[in-house]
Formats: C-alpha cells, sequence, structure tokens
C-alpha cells in the first residue's frame, strides 16, 4: 500500500507542475512588455490577491523589476515567505475564507492606488482562488461582521461556489467588476488561475475584473433556496432587497463601456493540472484516464459515485483474466470541487469527507487505493490536503473502534484519518487549481 501512494503523490505533483503559478505568469511576460512598448504606457500597476498571489506576483517582478510602479499583494495568512514587500510590490496578510480586517485595509489601499488613472496607465491583476476572501471593501451600511456571519452561514448551507460569489459580489465595492468601475480608463490584463469549474472570469475571486451575469434578484433567490433569509443580518437583506428594488446600482454588465480596455486570460486550470497528472501517470507505467472534469455536488456522493466507476472497472477485469493479456495498472484522475452541508460539529473538509465516503464503498476492495486532495494543500479548516484510503482503510478502522457512520454523519473525517495516519499533508503548496482525485487499480 505504501508503494502505491507513493505512486499517488508523485501523480498528484506532476499535476501540480503545470499549474505552477511563477511558470504560468512568466509565460505571459514577453506578450505584456509588447503591449506596453507599443501603447507608450507612463504607469505599470500590479494587483495580486489570492492563494497564489506571491509567486505569480514575483514572477512579474522579475521580469519587469523597476519598470512596475508599484502594486498591492494580498496573500492568506501562513503562505508567504516573503518580507512586507516583493520589489516596489507591499505585501499583505489577511485571512481566508472569512474576511477580517487585514483584507479590509489592503483593499483599502488598492481603491486608494487606483483613483485618478487615467488611459496612459497598464494595470496586471493577478487572480487566484481564494481573492474573493482577501480583496474585500463591503458596501455601504454593510459592517465586517455582518460579512463574515453571511460568508460563514453560506459555507456551511452547501452552497456551490457559484451561489456563494453570487452573493458576495452584491455585497462589496470591488467584486462583480466593480474593481474595474474604480480603474477606468486605464487598461487592465488580468491573468488568472482557476479555481472555478468551467473557469469562468465572473465566478473567479467573484470577477472583480469581469462583467456580472448575476442580480441582487439572484442572490435572494440563492438565500431562500438554503433558507437563510431570517438567518442572515438585517443589514445584508436591506441591501438585497434594495439592489432588487433598483434603489442600489446593480454590478456592471457586458458592454459595459468600463471593460472596453479589459482582458480576462485564464493561465491555469484544474482541467490542466488532470491532463498532466495524467500523462505523469502513463510515464509511469500506468493506463490512464480521465474520468471527470466537473467532480461537484455533496462531497459524500461524489466519494460514492467515484468509488463506484472503480469498483465496476475492477470487476470488469477480473472477469477478463484468463480471457485476454493481463492488462497494465490503471490510473482514474478526475477533479472538481465539491461541497459539504454541515450537520455535525466534528473537523474536516471536503476531500477528506469525499475519501471517508469513498473509503465505505470499497470496503475489502484491495486492488483500490485512492487519494483526494485540495491543490492548495488545504482542505477545509484543516492542515491537512485530503486522505488515502484503500480497501483496508474500513476494516482498519473498525480493529481500533472507530465507526465510520458516525465520523461521516459527524462531519468529522479529519479526525477519522487522523486516528489512522492516513491524513495526506502537503502545507501551502502556492497554487490553487480546485481538487484532484487519483485512483490506482493494481
Amino acid at each position: 500500500m505504501d508503494a502505491r501512494r507513493d505512486e499517488i503523490i508523485k501523480i498528484f505533483q506532476a499535476g501540480l507542475s503545470s499549474v505552477d503559478p511563477y511558470r504560468v505568469v512568466t509565460s505571459h511576460a514577453d506578450n505584456i512588455s509588447s503591449l506596453y512598448r507599443i501603447r507608450k504606457y507612463r504607469r505599470f500597476y500590479v494587483i495580486s490577491f489570492g492563494k497564489a498571489s506571491v509567486p505569480m506576483a514575483q514572477a512579474l517582478i522579475d521580469n519587469f523589476g523597476k519598470t512596475i510602479t508599484g502594486g498591492i499583494v494580498i496573500t492568506p495568512y501562513g503562505q508567504n515567505t516573503k518580507t512586507e514587500a516583493i520589489g516596489r510590490l507591499k505585501i499583505y496578510e489577511a485571512r481566508h475564507p472569512i474576511p477580517d480586517e487585514n483584507g479590509i485595509k489592503a483593499t483599502s489601499e488598492i481603491l486608494n492606488l487606483l483613483k485618478g488613472l487615467d488611459e496612459h496607465t497598464l494595470i496586471v491583476c493577478l487572480i487566484s482562488g481564494g481573492g474573493s476572501a482577501l480583496l474585500v471593501a463591503p458596501i455601504s451600511g454593510i459592517t465586517l461582521e455582518e460579512k463574515q456571519k453571511t460568508t460563514g452561514l453560506l459555507l456551511k448551507s452547501g452552497a456551490d461556489i457559484n451561489e456563494l460569489n453570487t452573493v458576495r459580489k452584491h455585497l462589496s465595492h470591488v467584486k462583480g467588476g466593480r474593481l474595474v468601475m474604480r480603474a477606468y480608463p486605464a487598461t487592465i490584463i488580468s491573468l488568472i488561475l482557476s479555481d472555478v469549474i468551467g473557469d469562468r472570469p465572473d465566478v473567479i475571486a467573484s470577477g472583480p475584473t469581469a462583467p456580472d451575469s448575476t442580480t441582487y434578484d439572484d442572490a435572494l433567490r440563492i438565500l431562500r433556496k438554503f433558507k437563510l433569509e431570517e438567518r442572515f443580518p438585517a443589514p445584508i437583506m436591506q441591501v438585497l432587497v434594495r439592489g432588487k428594488e433598483g434603489k442600489i446600482a446593480e454590478t456592471p454588465k457586458e458592454g459595459n463601456i468600463v471593460f472596453e480596455r479589459v482582458r480576462n486570460i485564464i493561465v491555469g486550470s484544474n482541467k490542466v493540472a488532470l491532463e498532466t497528472a495524467s500523462a505523469g501517470a502513463r510515464r509511469r507505467g500506468f493506463d490512464a484516464v480521465v474520468i471527470s472534469t466537473e467532480v461537484a455536488g455533496e462531497a459524500k456522493d461524489a466519494g460514492r459515485w467515484l468509488a463506484r466507476q472503480a469498483i465496476e472497472i475492477v470487476n470488469q477485469r477480473k472477469g477478463e483474466i484468463g480471457k485476454v493479456k493481463v492488462k497494465r495498472p490503471l490510473c482514474l484522475i478526475s477533479g472538481g470541487e465539491t461541497v459539504v452541508t454541515v450537520t455535525g460539529n466534528g473537523c474536516g473538509g471536503r476531500n477528506t469527507e469525499l475519501a471517508l465516503a469513498y473509503a465505505m464503498e470499497i470496503a475489502g476492495k484491495q486492488e483500490i487505493t485512492f487519494l483526494s486532495a485540495g491543490t492548495d494543500g488545504a482542505d477545509g479548516p484543516t492542515d491537512a490536503a485530503g486522505a488515502f484510503v484503500d480497501g483496508q482503510t474500513i476494516a482498519r478502522a473498525k480493529v481500533r473502534g472507530l465507526d465510520p457512520v458516525k465520523y461521516l454523519q459527524n462531519n468529522d473525517s479529519y479526525t477519522f484519518f487522523k486516528a489512522l495516519g492516513d491524513l495526506f499533508i502537503t502545507g501551502p503548496t502556492g497554487t490553487n487549481v480546485m481538487d484532484l482525485q487519483i485512483t490506482l487499480i493494481a
């Protein structure tokens, strides 16, 4: 089993290598340089926010140096190995996924930087997953505490990232294209590391530089869907209702003049990581298949579905033994982002919850080894990226007196895998393109 896990780790690392934030930004440096030279810009600002903000910003500093006039970088606590600045860029650390005062302070600095810009200014925005929590400027009439409570309720309700960000965009001065409104008529190039299914710029980090197709009415429908109207702070509800009534301006939409000088470019994604992981698996002697690029929904349901795909292949291969030449070991690869509707009081994230449901489904299947992990190295409020399972996971748990059903019901998957020593801990990876699931079938 240890040998199989080592193979999975190497395949996982191969996937990460293709979405290295420093490298993907560097690959666009020549195009940015040509644009700067041809358009004869007089100022060059950098704004970077998200889990990959520091290495993305470092890439620009290394390529442009003193050409850069200045800028701001916002990174989650604990992910910054630099000092308080990279070249002429000032670094702020802030909280994720629940925003804090530091995020507000850093965003305020960005808004100050954007005041009074003209058409002779180039801004490069470096956007990565986690940016919604880090780039925070609550709309007038809303406090930080009310924004924090709102985010927490949505995270625990089972809302997916599209739904969460629809609400966020309508409570912010910078999300949903409103950052562009502050910078116009400056030119903006956004290099975006995608952490959402479909790679939509209007969803990633709540789309600060993209036209917004959602409305205040959409936000209110989401609250009704999850029965949150009575639990949301009253000022939040008042803003959304007033927005629906047309008393607060909507987020800027497609065709708005403020987007005429904006270009949003996806520089890395989950799909790219999956394809590279698949190629890495083949180099290591496996037949490799990407079975899904859109793993979503409840984590435990996704885990069961993925497990059934593996079991079906195992049963099929057993039926072929003796009839055909034995095949090479198989690697199934998938990716996406699931959600967890929190009903218990345990500790865990979507990857460990998915893995626990998977383990229960494959109990006794000796041929299967599996990992689900976040590409950012973080799974919910834990220090793990995810967890390993195999056909013996449930049997080993029962020997230790661990009831997997109770742990799953209590949303306590992290504690379950910690007791077994099966957590996958990487620390911050410096990138973020959702989650990878890797199955080895011997």
